[in-house]
């Protein structure tokens, strides 16, 4: 079997677990934030943007493949993920920060991962809403979802989410999100080392 094989079949099976998703993880949950959203009729509609769904390659993005290599793309609200056999090829929808002042772009790499992470507001956070807990442990209801990979630039993860109304959506105060089952297959196969780049 060729690489371009298991290129492809890597691609289909990830989008084929996006399309799978049961509609009973799309309920929305209670989040931390936001409180509230716009009725969908009082937002301006979204333009959809099939190039987010297509094959990249980590020779446009990256020197080399080394331990990994993760491409969250902002503008198209789509994490790619290659792994460092150079036939792993991973594609899901992402929630992206809520504003260009939250968004950080440039080359970074995973520092640390963490299962059921625990999440603490950022002093900016906080400010903007006060009414958020000074910390919150893992599980239902934490921001971070059931997995978080955090990058070397302070308080910048990709993680998963519990409000999976968030994927897709200009919804976070930085970071990536994935829906949860998506961040559960990635998590694993991500190493401390993998070279990350938000564009």
């Amino acid at each position: 079997m060729t690489k371009s094989n298991l290129t492809r079949r890597s691609l289909v099976l990830g989008m084929a677990t996006t399309l799978a998703t049961p509609a009973l993880l799309r309920a929305q949950s209670n989040d931390a934030f936001p409180q509230s959203e716009a009725a969908i009729r009082d937002e301006l509609p979204v333009r959809r943007n099939t190039s987010s769904f297509q094959m990249q390659r980590w020779q446009d993005h990256f020197d080399t493949l080394g331990k990994g290599c993760l491409l969250a793309d902002i503008t198209s609200r789509a994490v790619h993920y290659w792994g460092p056999d150079d036939s792993t090829y991973l594609l899901f929808p992402s929630s992206v920060p809520m504003s260009e002042e939250l968004t950080r772009r440039g080359y970074s790499k995973i520092v640390r991962k963490a299962e059921n992470p625990r999440w603490t507001p950022t002093a900016s956070m906080r400010e903007r809403d006060p009414s958020l807990p000074d910390f919150m442990e893992g599980g239902p209801g934490n921001p971070l979802g059931t997995r978080a990979m955090y990058l070397d630039w302070p308080a910048y993860l990709v993680h998963g989410t519990h409000d999976t109304r968030k994927i897709g959506r200009q919804s976070s105060s930085g970071c990536i999100g994935l829906y949860n089952q998506h961040v559960e297959q990635l998590y694993p196969l991500v190493q401390i080392g993998t070279q990350v780049r938000l564009l």
